[in-house]
């Protein structure tokens, strides 16, 4: 929950719900969460505990060819990216939290946004950011990052509740709420595409997966708990954080910025801080609420910067510590451009991430069906309850077909919107079978033909 519940539910959420219609978003978005997110949360879970390793380590200890071992370097490489512009924005929250004391954004929310969001000064919040991640991930995963997330996790669910009751009583909020929750129908038949590429990519991005951090967590996680419990649970409550984030933030656009559009990917930012300058105590209750909003981010930061430690202790012995360090100095390094340039971040936190963590699940779906096959389904039955267990069949042939294919139809359309192309949505299908279907024979025919190699356990 930690690695799923962060600034992709409170930050990412109500950019891409405001940028795509608001309700006809909000409604594509929960049924793919559902029904494509959980399935597939549920194939990087198997393949996780599987082999009790890191994305690497995975493919390689599990039985397939060595190619599959691309799909973990790809994974490690996804991290990395994410954390990358992810920090920008933990640099953003902890800049908000500390200028709450003095007010430094209450004369004109906007302004001040567009003045600190990029440059040296966000490049500065951004490394002691890092920093703080570092230092979590650098003493372990149950000293560090377990007992910090259960100590957050908590916090941003009541206070983000304390503040959703609170924008109820804003003086627009009823606009607020009828842009987000009253569903738009027309909206979404006439941009269909772009609304249901920008939902998949926010699926992924906010529960984490497709990009190796929960595999690499569930490496961690004992056979006797039920994996599809534990999908089900991450994703519902993580769905329950959005909407919840959505119905502070929406109220307070419309109350106190201008509208929808107010503030782009800084629509956060602007909304509570011009409430909070118009409140008494405003001070005190912009600390409280970035406070949150910072455990939030780092929880999933420190998820992001565990896939790559984990890759390099686990495939090569090094010491932990060592590590953490090494890799705070690349993520610097390849941080800066996002915190220095408006244009590199927009492309990096939108297309990039969310092209990257589609191409990721697509290969743990295949993998988990057509190369681990009934041993996936073996690992999806240990600890699994009564209710579940029935459709372990149907889940295995459902990830090995339906859902890659739904989610390759998401990365060609966000691919071509991105190269400038107008398509038609009967057209990119028709590409996307052409590309599935031939892809399930070869992968299934080659992995007849490769021996099968024994899990080597970690514990």
């Amino acid at each position: 929950m930690g690695s799923a519940v962060g600034l992709g539910n409170i930050w990412r959420f109500p950019w891409m719900t405001a940028q795509n219609g608001g309700s006809a978003f909000l409604v594509t978005y929960l049924f793919i969460v559902i029904g494509v997110g959980v399935p597939g949360l549920l194939a990087t879970l198997v393949i996780g505990r599987r082999s009790n390793r890191n994305p690497v380590g995975a493919f390689k200890a599990l039985k397939g060819s060595r190619g599959w071992v691309l799909l973990g370097g790809i994974c490690v490489l996804t991290s990395v990216v994410l954390i990358s512009f992810y920090s920008v924005v933990g640099g953003w929250i902890l800049r908000y939290f500390i200028e709450s004391f003095t007010g430094a954004y209450f004369a004109n929310p906007g302004a001040h946004f567009e003045a600190v969001n990029y440059g040296i000064g966000a490049f500065q919040y951004q490394v002691l950011f890092l920093i703080i991640t570092a230092l979590i991930v650098m003493v372990g995963v149950r000293e560090g990052i377990e007992t910090t997330t259960k100590i957050m996790m908590p916090g941003v669910a009541i206070l983000l509740s304390v503040m959703a009751i609170w924008a109820f009583r804003q003086p627009n909020a009823a606009q607020g709420y009828q842009f987000y929750l009253s569903f738009d129908g027309q909206y979404l038949s006439k941009n269909f595409l772009s609304v249901v590429s920008s939902a998949a990519g926010q699926a992924l991005f906010t529960l984490s997966i497709g990009g190796g951090t929960m595999l690499t967590y569930a490496s961690y996680i004992e056979e006797d708990r039920s994996l599809p419990f534990d999908a089900s649970t991450i994703a519902i409550l993580n769905l329950g954080i959005g909407v919840l984030a959505g119905l502070v933030v929406f109220p307070l656009l419309f109350s106190y910025a201008d509208g929808p559009t107010g503030g782009g990917p800084g629509a956060l930012f602007v909304s509570i801080a011009g409430a909070f300058a118009n409140l008494p105590a405003g001070e005190l209750l912009g600390a409280t609420f970035f406070l949150v909003v910072l455990l939030a981010a780092i929880t999933s930061s420190i998820s992001m910067l565990e896939i790559p430690v984990s890759f390099l202790v686990d495939e090569f012995g090094l010491k932990r510590s060592r590590v953490t360090r090494g890799l705070f100095v690349i993520v610097v390094a390849t941080g800066a451009p996002n915190a220095f340039n408006a244009a590199v971040f927009s492309f990096v936190a939108g297309h990039l991430v969310s092209l990257l963590m589609t191409l990721g699940l697509i290969g743990f779906m295949f993998y988990a069906a057509w190369v681990l096959g009934p041993d996936a389904v073996e690992e999806y039955l240990k600890g699994a309850g009564s209710l579940s267990r029935p459709f372990a069949g149907v889940w295995r042939y459902a990830i090995g077909s339906v859902f890659p294919v739904f989610l390759l139809f998401s990365f060609y359309t966000d691919s071509l919107s991105l190269a400038g192309y107008s398509v038609d949505s009967m057209e990119v299908l028709a590409v996307t079978l052409l590309t599935a279907i031939p892809f399930v024979v070869l992968v299934h025919w080659s992995e007849r033909e490769t021996p099968s190699k024994t899990t080597q356990s970690m514990d």
